[in-house]
């Protein structure tokens, strides 16, 4: 029996792909990547067992992407068992992963105006599939649902109650899928169940968040309303007094428009050291003396430690600090800054195991200091798990 099922992220000009064989493969059988749609120089890879690259007709969209890709690989496509979709935004309709139908869609459509730039790109993907691969179950997997489980407390703000009793304001929190990844995978190598697990995560990388997660839930989250809320990253301001908007209108004329360009597009590090959004580029750039990516690292570093201390408001005990995403991977002195900035828990590194990312189970403390880890995430193998276990109770 086929048991492959494929895993597709939608970006606004991109479309990630990852064929997994069966349940029990960790690593994908096949990915592929499709980028700069509708631009001049679209153009997809595929690697893995097909291997290809090549450029798309100028101008080509999500679906001309997804033709591409099923034309190249359609000897390994037949017979999906399912199609897993990652989600930005379930708000506060979807709690966990869901089989898409008509009626599950349409719930899905009222949803875009809470992430009008990542939801109606993540639709089209799922309607593009559900017409190509007629009859082949869709699931959803959402960003969100992992934070369903925050207390009130957690994810009012402090603005009137009508606000989100009619209009669905409140903390919702993202990267969900990564952090319910992260989390049984560092339980796993903990030798603990996830119930027995209180972490801090922080999931860095051009977008970034942190978490906290109690007893393998998440009580906390640094994400809002909107991904733009919370930590600096790569052109996203994090937070600011939202003040700031009022005055900048007032002070160079800007519409909303474009205070809101500016906060999610030409702010974080990119918008601080004047330079790039991209964390290699910035410590490459500090080492050679520039003033503005020494700049950018030293707020980015931070602003992670001053969240933690804050997330853990709402943990009673600390089993583990947790870092995971491009940046929280593979940039050992931006962890070592992390950490050295939260003063108060007095971490000691082990500088080798710390530059190596880690043990065999991705420690990099000294013993006798508070246990840090380094676990890489995979959002489209959790993704891919989910549309097998969803498809199997089905």
């Amino acid at each position: 029996m086929n048991q492959s099922v494929l895993v597709i992220n939608c970006g606004s000009s991109s479309i990630k792909f990852a064929l997994y064989a069966n349940p029990d493969e960790s690593a994908p059988l096949l990915t592929a990547l499709a980028e700069r749609l509708n631009e001049h120089q679209p153009s997809i890879r595929i690697q893995g067992a097909i291997e290809y690259q090549g450029d798309l007709p100028a101008d080509s969209g999500h679906k001309a992407a997804l033709l591409s890709f099923i034309e190249r690989c359609g000897s390994v496509l037949q017979n999906l068992q399912g199609i897993g979709h990652r989600v930005v935004h379930g708000g506060e309709l979807f709690h966990a992963s869901t089989i898409i139908d008509d009626e599950q869609q349409q719930r899905l459509t009222t949803l875009s105006p809470l992430a009008p730039l990542h939801n109606p790109i993540n639709l089209l993907g799922l309607e593009l599939c559900r017409e190509l691969f007629a009859g082949v179950p869709q699931v959803a997997v959402f960003d969100t649902a992992f934070h369903q489980t925050l207390s009130e407390s957690a994810y009012l703000y402090g603005v009137p109650y009508e606000w989100y009793e009619q209009d669905a304001v409140r903390r919702y929190g993202f990267h969900g899928t990564s952090y319910r990844y992260v989390t049984q995978e560092t339980a796993r190598r903990l030798k603990k169940a996830p119930e027995d697990c209180n972490l801090l995560i922080a999931h860095l990388g051009n977008g970034c968040s942190a978490a906290a997660v109690l007893c393998g839930r998440s009580v906390d989250s640094s994400m809002g309303l909107t991904p733009l809320e919370g930590l600096v990253m790569g052109s996203r301001c994090g937070d600011i007094d939202p003040g700031l908007i009022e005055h900048m209108q007032r002070s160079r004329n800007l519409s909303l428009e474009q205070i809101m360009h500016e906060l999610n597009r030409n702010s974080g590090l990119k918008g601080l050291s004047g330079l790039s959004n991209d964390m290699r580029t910035l410590l490459a750039a500090e080492a050679e003396g520039h003033e503005g990516a020494h700049r950018a690292i030293q707020v980015f570093c931070f602003r992670v430690a001053r969240q933690f201390s804050a997330l853990a408001t709402s943990l009673p005990t600390i089993d583990a600090v947790v870092f995971t995403g491009g940046i929280g991977e593979h940039a050992a002195p931006v962890r070592q800054r992390i950490l050295a900035a939260w003063r108060l828990m007095n971490f000691r590194l082990d500088s080798e195991l710390n530059r190596c990312h880690g043990d065999e189970n991705g420690r990099i403390s000294q013993p006798g200091s508070p246990l840090v880890m380094v676990v890489p995430t995979s959002e489209e193998r959790m993704i891919a798990l989910d549309t097998y276990q969803l498809i199997a109770a089905n």
